[in-house]
């Protein structure tokens, strides 16, 4: 996958990463910040520049010098790490460690990776351990490779059509329906009037 220089990373506390491609991302990071108890893997990983954005509660006590505390509870501390990085003008942001452990943390953590796309102008983008997520609007280009798995996830559009892809995206009401695609060559693109996500694997079929 192509190499992106992102402007900050941030990581929740939920599965933490295996896959080299998050793990170099996390190595690369320009600016580091974790969601409370995210804290604790990252610097068993040695990543010791990292600052903590949340409310603390499961933050250890010996690393609360670094913690950014920010007490209101209508947001989740992923989406105050995110608002922290706006404010800074770090708007090309990674995502680590969003899923995995309970998933219903994991569809919230992925829902709004399109509402800080959408609502706040984030150029995000949510990395496992199997692959990424990116969110989109209208006419789009994706760097990919053949045999790639690709899903496509609508959210609003009312015309879809693709490019690239063994089977033809269209107007998907349900998730699972753009599900399951595969790449048929370096690049894919969609063609949409409204807003959708993409998820692309590390690895090809």
């Amino acid at each position: 996958m192509m190499k992106v220089i992102y402007d900050a990373v941030i990581v929740a506390n939920g599965q933490y990463p295996s896959h080299k491609v998050p793990l170099n991302i996390l190595h690369r990071a320009k600016h580091l910040i974790a969601c409370d108890g995210a804290i604790v893997p990252l610097l068993w990983e040695g990543l010791r520049e990292a600052c903590i954005i949340g409310d603390g509660d499961s933050v250890p006590e010996e690393y609360r010098d670094r913690l950014i505390q920010i007490e209101e509870q209508d947001d989740n501390d992923l989406t105050k790490a995110t608002r922290y990085c706006v404010e800074h003008g770090w708007k090309r942001i990674a995502y680590i460690g969003c899923t995995g452990k309970r998933e219903d943390h994991t569809l919230g953590n992925i829902s709004l990776l399109m509402r800080y796309y959408r609502d706040m102008g984030v150029d995000g983008t949510m990395f496992t351990d199997y692959g990424f997520f990116t969110p989109a609007y209208g006419d789009r280009s994706f760097p990919s490779m053949k045999g790639q798995q690709v899903s496509l996830f609508n959210f609003g559009s009312h015309q879809i059509t693709s490019e690239g892809l063994r089977w033809d995206a269209y107007e998907f009401s349900e998730w699972w329906q753009g599900t399951l695609n595969e790449a048929l060559s370096k690049t894919f693109s969609i063609q949409a009037d409204g807003y959708y996500l993409v998820y692309q694997t590390y690895d090809v079929k």
